[in-house]
C-alpha cells in the first residue's frame, strides 16, 4: 500500500534528575556534597533511508517517544545520557510542525538527518549548588521534560522519469510493460489511486526510476479529483512523460488533452512548464491514429515547437525502445541538481541566536478566600526544583519575592494565613516572614 500523508507524535527523553547526597566515608569528617547531575533525554532525530518509498510505517505507529536520562548518582557520579532515537523515512519526505504548519525539513537524500524533538537537559546535582555560604547544600533539580509535538509527513515521490495525462490513457500499461511493476489496470477511469514506482532498465547499462503519476482532470490544481494529491508528486519528477490518447476512443480530442493537462501543471507550479518533456502518443494501434497523430503534430508544433512527439502503442510495444532511448538521454543531459537550494556562500555561515530573554511577567487571580498565580516561568522552574526540602522552599520564596509576587499579594490584600496556590502546590501568606 502506498501511503504519502502521516501525522505522527513525538516526545523527546526527559532529561535525568540530579541528586542530593554526601559523601561519607571514614576518616573524611564533613566530606560535602556529592549527589552528581542527570543524564540528558534522547532526542528524536529522522533519517532519510534510500530502501524506503512510502509512509507505510507510520499507518501502524504513530507515536515515539525518545530514551530518559539516568538519574545523577552518589559520590558526583553524573547520570549517563540517553540514547538518540533514529526514525526511517524516504526520501522526498517533508517534515512539518502541525500546530504552526513551519517546513522543518525538506530531506531529499540518503543519510540525511535532522533532529526534530530535542531530550530534556539533566537536572542538577546538590554539588552544584555548593558555596562558601552554603557548603552543604540539600538542593537539586529535577530532568528538564524533552519536547513534545505533533508532525506532520508529506512524501513527493522521487522519480527520474514521471508519466502524466489523463485518466485511462494507458499510463500503468506503459510502466507495467517497461518495468517489473504490477500497477493495477482497469478500463475505467482512475484506477490508479496513487503513485507505482518502477525500475527500467533500457538495456544498454542504463537505467532510471519511472513513476505512474494518477490521472489528473480539469481544475486539478484547485483540489478537483484529488488534484493536490497527484500534482505534488509531479513537482520531484526530471523528465515528464506526457502520454495522449491518439485514439481518441473516449470522444476526446489529443491536442485538447495535452492543452489542459499542460496549464493544470503550470497552474500548480510555473516552473513545472519548463521541465523537459516527451509526448508518448499512445494506442497507435488503434484506427484513425496515424490521421490524428499528423494533426496533432501541427498543433503542437504550432505552439511549442521545442517539444517531441513520439508515437508508440502499449499493446504491441510499438516505439516502446525508442521512448526509453530517448528519455535517457534526456536524464543524461540535465545536471542533477539538489531539490532544496542549497547556497555555496553561505553555507558555511554560522548563524548565532540569542536565548529568548526570560519572561518574569505572572499574575495574580483572586478566587473567594484564595490567590492563585499564574506565570509560565515560575511553573516551569517549579517543574525543575525538588521541593522535598526546606532549603528548597526557601530558595523559591527568594525568587518569587525578587520577581515582586510578595508586593503584588500585600496590594491585592493578602494577609497572615491566606491560602496561596502556585501550580500544583499550596502556601500559607505570612506577613513580615522570609518565606510563605
Amino acid at each position: 500500500m502506498f501511503v504519502d500523508k502521516a501525522k505522527i507524535y513525538l516526545k523527546a527523553g526527559n532529561g535525568g534528575d540530579g541528586l542530593v547526597a554526601f559523601r561519607r566515608e571514614k576518616f573524611i569528617p564533613n566530606g560535602g556534597p556529592a549527589g552528581g547531575d542527570g543524564g540528558r533525554g534522547g532526542d528524536i532525530i529522522f533519517r532519510v533511508d534510500e530502501g524506503l518509498r512510502t509512509l507505510m510505517d507510520f499507518r501502524y505507529q504513530r507515536h515515539f517517544k525518545g530514551n530518559p536520562g539516568i538519574k545523577g548518582r552518589s559520590r558526583g557520579q553524573h547520570g549517563a545520557n540517553a540514547e538518540d532515537s533514529y526514525i526511517r523515512i524516504p526520501p522526498g519526505t517533508i517534515i512539518m510542525d502541525d500546530n504552526t504548519g513551519e517546513v522543518i525539513a525538506d530531506l531529499t537524500r540518503h543519510g540525511q538527518q535532522i533532529v526534530v524533538a530535542r531530550g530534556g537537559r539533566g537536572g542538577r546535582g546538590n554539588i552544584r549548588f555548593a558555596s562558601i555560604t552554603n557548603k552543604a547544600p540539600e538542593i537539586a533539580e529535577n530532568g528538564e521534560e524533552g519536547q513534545e509535538r505533533y508532525i506532520l509527513l508529506e512524501l513527493k515521490v522521487m522519480a527520474d522519469v514521471g508519466l502524466v495525462g489523463f485518466p485511462s490513457v494507458g499510463k500503468s500499461t506503459l510502466l507495467s510493460v517497461v518495468s517489473a511493476a504490477t500497477p493495477k489496470i482497469g478500463a475505467y477511469h482512475f484506477t490508479t489511486i496513487t503513485p507505482n514506482l518502477g525500475v527500467v532498465d533500457v538495456g544498454d547499462s542504463r537505467s532510471f526510476v519511472m513513476a505512474d503519476l494518477p490521472g489528473l482532470i480539469e481544475g486539478a490544481h484547485e483540489g478537483v479529483g484529488l488534484g493536490h494529491e497527484f500534482l505534488r508528486h509531479v513537482e520531484r519528477t526530471r523528465v515528464i512523460i506526457h502520454v495522449v490518447d491518439m485514439s481518441g476512443s473516449e470522444g476526446r480530442d489529443p491536442f485538447e488533452d495535452w492543452v489542459k493537462i499542460n496549464e493544470e501543471l503550470k497552474l500548480y507550479n510555473p516552473g513545472l512548464e519548463k521541465r523537459p518533456q516527451i509526448v508518448a502518443a499512445n494506442k497507435m494501434d488503434m484506427p484513425d491514429s496515424e490521421q490524428l497523430l499528423a494533426s496533432f503534430r501541427e498543433q503542437v508544433k504550432a505552439v511549442r515547437p521545442d517539444i517531441e512527439i513520439m508515437p508508440i502503442s502499449s499493446l504491441t510495444r510499438k516505439g516502446i525502445q525508442e521512448l526509453l532511448y530517448r528519455a535517457t538521454d534526456l536524464l543524461d543531459q540535465l545536471v542533477v541538481e539538489p531539490v532544496v537550494e542549497d547556497v555555496p556562500e553561505i553555507k558555511e555561515r554560522k548563524v548565532f541566536k540569542l536565548d529568548p530573554k526570560d519572561d518574569d511577567s505572572f499574575t495574580v487571580v483572586r478566587e473567594n478566600d484564595e490567590f492563585i498565580i499564574r506565570s509560565e516561568k515560575i511553573e516551569h522552574m517549579m517543574k525543575r526544583m525538588q521541593l522535598n526540602s526546606h532549603e528548597a522552599i526557601l530558595k523559591l520564596a527568594r525568587i518569587l519575592r525578587a520577581m515582586g509576587v510578595d508586593e503584588e499579594l500585600r496590594k491585592r490584600g493578602a494577609v497572615d494565613g491566606t491560602i496561596v496556590r502556585l501550580g500544583d502546590f499550596e502556601f500559607e501568606f505570612v506577613e513580615g516572614s522570609s518565606y510563605y
